[in-house]
């Protein structure tokens, strides 16, 4: 293939298609497995677990980009005054195995970059990975009696546990209807079990989308009466230093009126959207894009060293992604030029169609009903017996 496109007779766009192409025999095998799994749940032939405490399930259908740690933060924020709230995850890239919690002072490779995020930003959550997540979770309440709330991150495909509230993300930028199954294209699960989920949001949708354009994708979704759709936007923070002992002065506002050049670096499922948001502070913008969840070694530090010094101009920066932050802390960096100019930008949802219904309001309803029901069950078997 690779000498067809040199000798000229092939373009390098039908490659690309050809080898798609090829990968929907695969693509319809991935689908057959994922729907006889949901078959046999859907049928009680597989059993799920529901526990006597709130849960809620934050999960996506497609591979990565979503913004699941974004939302989790978002929730914890939400919750966080009212209630002792455990997050759960199988901690995706770890090197262990088996129920661990995470420490602020943890490593990434040991925990998962996502997780030590989140105990990093809120050190009073607990925040534990388990690949068995009915081990995790059961863990979680005999060490921690406490927790009133569990967050199960990315874990809509996982069906071994009924949570009380199911939250499914949409990327507003990849619209599911007329995708695939991986690996052809971005699908992990089917697209009818939406129904499964009894909120959806679709994220990083523009700040002025229209009423009319949020009708279109509810209807496109197939929203059910017993659902409710909420559209995110993204909000970019205030640029932290990746080493939070370095002094060197940042002036966003210098930065765009100087039109600095701006190196951005990432390791996430979407690197793009990093080098969008530099593009609204400078027209200089480099990308040096990483595969996902990267674990940054110092080759890569090498590469983005020599990037930043060719760079000609003094007026310059480096500016990566919160999640790449927590893996970069864990790497030394000689290079003080190179540490001290090393920043990155949190990003925090905010709910746009709030007008209907309010976000807060509508989490904080699920949870104190869902108490009050445990709550009289509770008793009712202690009066009456189970």
């Amino acid at each position: 293939m690779n000498l067809l496109h040199s000798q000229g007779f092939v373009s390098q766009k039908t490659i690309r298609m050809i080898k798609n192409v090829a990968l929907l025999p695969f693509s319809a095998l991935y689908g057959l497995g994922v729907n006889f799994r949901n078959f046999l749940y859907d049928t009680k032939l597989l059993k799920s677990v529901q526990f006597e405490i709130p849960i809620i399930s934050v999960g996506n259908i497609t591979v990565g980009g979503t913004g699941k740690t974004p939302h989790i933060e978002m929730l914890i924020r939400i919750l966080k005054q009212e209630h002792k709230i455990a997050v759960l995850s199988r901690g995706y890239k770890r090197n262990t195995k088996g129920y661990i919690e995470t420490e602020t002072e943890s490593a990434a490779e040991t925990v998962g970059d996502e997780l030590l995020q989140v105990k990093r930003k809120f050190p009073d959550i607990i925040v534990a990975a388990d690949e068995n997540r009915v081990r995790g979770v059961k863990k979680l309440r005999e060490l921690h009696p406490e927790i009133t709330l569990i967050l199960l991150d990315d874990a809509f495909q996982h069906r071994r546990i009924t949570p009380g509230l199911s939250i499914l993300l949409i990327d507003f930028n990849r619209p599911i209807e007329k995708d695939r199954f991986l690996p052809y294209g971005n699908l992990r699960d089917s697209k009818n079990q939406i129904h499964r989920a009894h909120v959806i949001i679709v994220t990083k949708a523009p700040k002025d989308i229209k009423p009319i354009d949020m009708r279109v994708i509810s209807q496109n979704l197939n929203i059910k009466p017993y659902q409710t759709i909420f559209f995110t936007g993204s909000d970019f923070g205030l640029w932290k230093s990746v080493y939070p002992n370095s002094n060197y002065p940042i002036d966003i506002e210098r930065i765009k009126s100087e039109n600095w050049h701006i190196l951005a670096f990432a390791g996430i499922a979407s690197p793009e959207s990093l080098q969008t948001y530099a593009r609204t502070v400078s027209k200089n913008v480099q990308l040096i894009a990483f595969p996902d969840h990267h674990a940054f070694t110092q080759k890569d530090i090498e590469k983005i060293t020599d990037k930043f010094k060719a760079i000609s101009s003094e007026k310059k920066i480096l500016l990566t992604t919160e999640k790449d932050a927590v893996r970069l802390t864990d790497i030394e960096i000689k290079d003080s030029e190179i540490r001290n100019k090393m920043y990155y930008v949190p990003i925090q949802p905010t709910v746009i169609n709030q007008d209907k219904t309010d976000f807060s309001a509508y989490i904080k309803t699920y949870i104190r009903n869902a108490q009050n029901d445990y709550k009289f069950y509770s008793t009712y078997n202690q009066n009456f017996g189970k």
